[in-house]
């Protein structure tokens, strides 16, 4: 007798995904993929992992090249985390995020994949920025959330609600940089991707464990990436996304000045909506649907693995 050829998964995405923070012996990354896709099929069918993900990638790189490659492998579960990256650009636009967001999660749903997103937490707050200019930056990561909220709820994706777990508040969640999650952390966005495969029946095989098998990396160790990579990495992008985060560190502090602050708030919301609009038709039924809940709001708490409509 033939055995089943394994279950496919592939993993979209940027240096998240790509596993960066949960090193490896030999200079490997791992990361929540490789954790739970060895939760997802029986022992007798174990689950294949192709992750395409990529560091730097943005929504374009997955929109693109990433999807084309997934689209060959014709997964059953396919992960979609990216737009951080757009995020941190000088040139960041909610409309071409949220198109090339639809244009993923939509193919992959319409193949018969099972899709996993989450949204991310804001990198001023993780990074401890100055207000003027962790603002503007916060602004941009709630338009990019509520754009994967909706999007998800649409394709009924399973989702994990990362803005404010409890985990971003956990410093051993996170790795030296601050911005990616540290071994604990992606142990426990696996988990939160088991549990939500789980309650829809999609999950053969046991959670991920939430035990590290490496201790913390020391304070010293985060001063030392500061001084280094963490240095490098601030002037990659100075070039790019300085000049235009300066521009709008301006502006918040002269509205804020003036009481105005309200205004831009109001203009990214309305930026959000632009984007959204054209993507408000009802998607093709899927086998295992997500009812939309209540309206909600980015950052409010949610139930494991649901699917929710943001605005």
């Amino acid at each position: 007798m033939t055995a089943d050829p394994p279950v496919c998964f592939a993993a979209l995405g940027d240096s998240l995904t790509e596993g960066l923070g949960d090193a490896l012996p030999g200079g490997r990354w791992r990361g929540f993929a490789p954790l739970l896709a060895a939760g997802l099929g029986p022992p007798a069918r174990p689950v294949r992992l192709v992750n395409l993900a990529r560091s730097g990638a943005r929504t374009a790189d997955a929109a693109g090249e990433q999807l084309a490659a997934a689209r060959a492998l014709r997964p059953r579960y396919a992960s979609v985390i990216v737009g951080g990256n757009d995020t941190l650009r000088g040139a960041f636009d909610i409309a071409d995020a949220a198109r090339d967001l639809d244009a993923v999660i939509g193919a992959l749903t319409a193949d018969g994949a099972v899709v996993l997103t989450a949204c991310l937490p804001d990198p001023g707050r993780m990074l401890h920025l100055p207000r003027a200019l962790a603002q503007p930056l916060a602004r941009r990561m709630r338009a990019l959330n509520d754009v994967v909220h909706h999007l998800s709820w649409r394709h009924g994706a399973v989702h994990a609600h990362l803005a404010d777990h409890p985990l971003v508040a956990d410093r051993a969640a996170w790795s030296v940089d601050r911005l990616h999650p540290s071994e604990l952390g992606h142990r426990l966005l696996a988990r939160e991707f088991h549990a939500g495969l789980a309650a829809r029946g999609l999950a053969a095989g046991p959670p991920p464990s939430p035990v590290p098998d490496r201790p913390p990396p020391r304070r010293a160790a985060g001063a030392w990436w500061l001084a280094t990579r963490g240095t490098r990495w601030v002037a990659a992008r100075s070039t790019d996304l300085l000049p235009g985060l300066l521009r709008l560190a301006a502006a918040e502090t002269r509205h804020r000045l003036a009481g105005t602050e309200e205004a831009l708030d109001r203009a990214a919301r309305d930026a959000t909506l632009a984007a959204l609009a054209p993507l408000r038709a009802p998607a093709v039924p899927r086998a295992v649907p997500a009812a939309p809940p209540p309206t909600r709001r980015t950052g409010t708490a949610a139930p494991r693995g649901s699917a929710t409509e943001p605005v």
